[in-house]
């Protein structure tokens, strides 16, 4: 072999330079092997998983700051600021009930931010779809599309018991009760001509600067405040506004963007208000922008076990995990709190495959094994394993529990796999979680790993009217029990409101150190118009028709009024406990949704949405029971004609 002898290199040098050369190669196989070798065994090795194996999926971006504790209501909420039970149930700006959830922000919308749970999203790793993969989902899709239609509206009308609105709007005919339901739909009309002149088309209002606010849990989505109102505007007969909202939806509401979202908030708010607004009206509007949305949902389920992640871009189908949930884990809340939903998607699409994906994570939950019968808040989707035994029916837990019974009512009670899970997970709450203070309030107390934590949040109020629901179908001998458990976890919520200044209840309260059912920690002590504690008073009302329910409803109201209402809104405040409130600014979408509907319910006949014929998902929309025997009939009914 012959080597051209460069100018000025000697034969010594060009010996230096292939040692040289050995020395780097050997340094970079090195290198190589240990990337490979923590891309494929090291478990937490996401950033280089993406880098080498998702080549088309772009980095996400910050969804927002906070840690475990912050993380929302729901998660059902917390619901933060930027909307909030729950992620259930997790439910500064705004990042439950969950809510989940959320769905806490600095002192003005930190608060807010627990039902979401803000934080920045762990980048975990999503399963690149494959080819294969791709083309069957897109199959899947394009078969069913031609048959969408084969959803009948008719045909569903006839199978409703009794007449949604009821036979005069569900108005009262006890003077005062009408009176104070009025004053409710004032509320409504003040809250919704404010939105609309100072933040229309944003999320949600700013009551103190005038101004909207956008938030980041709903991934470019914007008009969470008009979609959130779509059904509470109809109820309450404020058609104008109505007709408003549904012109922006028609004209205004882009599905195509390209942000990271909240899977839980995006399902509970956007899919859930989509949902009741069609059923509600038959406008086919809502139903062709509830299907496209619910499609973008379809890759957060793309993991290992099939539970999705909690973020998911809606543009590119990317979805990771909250940076603050442990491990890279999703949040029962909010994997368990799409149930409601999806199960309609697949009626109004005709597409099974949204009842087969909350079908599989109800499968695996069954599989598994739950510590005394309990179901932890967090869940690797990765390994289909507990995380950490951290149980909760307020943020993080919450609308898990809630979207069981109402899954089995739903269903018109026929899905018995949900009835079991649920009276089997009340009984293990009852066996560890139900407390009874030196002063006589029952009260949920919090688990961790066996220790209890005394300490009940806002979020977990809605569980009187949970417990409540689920009443009638328990064991016989148990039914009364059910619904004495449901009034005393009730007054013990409403007890955390009559024992502050404002007469307005904090976020979380406890029942240590000398203290019952007050918040014993600065942190614990602001109001963000929540609606769990008067859901409870509505379902009981409906249940036993006990006045006082109404009275503390009004309670309720004369309090919103007092210390959350200022010139252009309503606004959340910072500490309950002192006459001196200060607002943190923000009108949350889920006030128009939850806390004025369920008032509004709660003043009228139950005639008005009829628990018979309706369930209300988390975010308080309200889904039609399906009846699938009446459905069936129906159609056979049409054939027959026809031939």
């Amino acid at each position: 072999m012959v080597f051209r002898k460069l100018p000025g290199v000697s034969a010594s040098g060009m010996g230096l330079r292939l040692s040289q050369k050995f020395v780097f190669l050997l340094f970079l196989s090195g290198l190589v092997t240990l990337c490979f070798g923590a891309l494929f065994f090291l478990p937490d090795s996401v950033r280089l998983k993406r880098i080498f194996l998702s080549k088309t999926e772009t980095q996400p971006v910050t969804v927002g700051s906070g840690s475990e504790n912050d993380a929302r209501e729901h998660l059902k909420r917390p619901k933060d600021q930027d909307h909030p039970r729950g992620m259930a149930s997790v439910k500064g700006e705004t990042s439950t009930k969950l809510k989940s959830l959320s769905r806490k922000p600095s002192v003005s919308h930190e608060a807010t931010e627990e039902r979401l749970a803000g934080g920045k999203a762990q980048e975990d790793l999503t399963l690149p779809r494959s080819k294969t993969e791709s083309a069957s989902e897109k199959a899947t899709s394009a078969d069913h599309a031609a048959s969408s239609d084969t959803f009948s509206y008719v045909k569903f009308k006839r199978c409703l018991l009794k007449p949604p609105l009821g036979s005069d709007g569900g108005k009262p005919s006890d003077p005062q009760t009408n009176e104070r339901r009025e004053k409710v739909k004032e509320m409504m009309k003040f809250a919704w001509d404010n939105y609309k002149q100072y933040a229309w088309g944003k999320n949600e209002l700013r009551p103190l600067t005038k101004n909207g606010h956008i938030g980041n849990m709903f991934g470019g989505l914007r008009g969470a405040s008009i979609i959130d109102s779509l059904d509470t505007l109809y109820i309450m007969g404020l058609m104008d506004e109505y007709k408003d909202a549904k012109e922006w939806v028609q004209t205004n509401l882009d599905l195509n963007s390209n942000g990271e979202a909240s899977l839980f908030e995006v399902n509970i708010r956007y899919v859930g208000g989509l949902l009741s607004a069609y059923y509600l009206t038959g406008e086919e509007l809502f139903k062709s922008k509830v299907l496209e949305l619910g499609e973008k949902l379809l890759p957060a389920f793309n993991t290992p076990t099939g539970i999705p992640r909690g973020v998911i871009n809606l543009g590119s189908g990317t979805s990771w995990s909250w940076g603050w949930a442990s491990a890279g884990s999703s949040i029962l809340a909010e994997f368990g709190t799409l149930h409601l939903e999806f199960v309609h998607l697949t009626e109004l699409s005709n597409n099974p495959i949204y009842t087969e994906k909350v079908m599989n994570i109800r499968k695996l939950l069954n599989k598994i094994e739950k510590p005394h019968g309990l179901y932890p808040n967090f869940l690797s989707p990765v390994s289909g394993n507990w995380v950490q035994h951290h149980v909760s029916i307020g943020g993080l837990g919450d609308s898990f529990y809630e979207y069981l019974i109402k899954s089995y009512l739903m269903s018109d009670k026929t899905d018995d796999d949900a009835k079991k899970m649920y009276y089997s997970a009340l009984e293990a709450i009852e066996a560890n979680l139900v407390q009874k203070s030196p002063g006589g309030l029952t009260y949920m107390a919090e688990w961790r790993g066996g220790i209890l934590d005394h300490k009940m949040g806002h979020l977990a109020c809605f569980s009187g009217g949970m417990i409540g629901i689920g009443a009638d179908d328990g064991a016989a001998e148990k039914r009364q029990h059910y619904l004495d458990l449901a009034a005393e976890i009730t007054h013990t919520c409403h007890e955390s409101y009559t024992r502050s200044a404002t007469k307005l209840g904090p976020e979380a309260f406890r029942f240590d150190s000398g203290a019952e059912a007050t918040a014993t920690r600065l942190s614990d002590r602001y109001y963000i118009l929540r609606p769990e504690v008067i859901e409870s008073y509505m379902y009981m009302w409906r249940l036993t028709h006990d006045p006082k329910y109404r009275e503390w409803g009004w309670e309720a109201v004369e309090a919103l009024e007092q210390h959350c209402r200022v010139e252009f809104g309503f606004s959340g405040i910072r500490d309950v406990y002192t006459m001196t409130v200060s607002h943190d600014n923000m009108q949350q979408s889920f006030f128009l949704s939850e806390t004025l509907k369920y008032l509004y319910l709660l003043f009228s006949d139950d005639d008005l949405l009829p628990l018979e014929d309706w369930v209300f998902n988390t975010e308080a929309h309200p889904l039609p029971i399906i009846r699938k025997s009446c459905l069936q009939d129906e159609a056979t009914q049409d054939k027959t004609v026809s031939e």
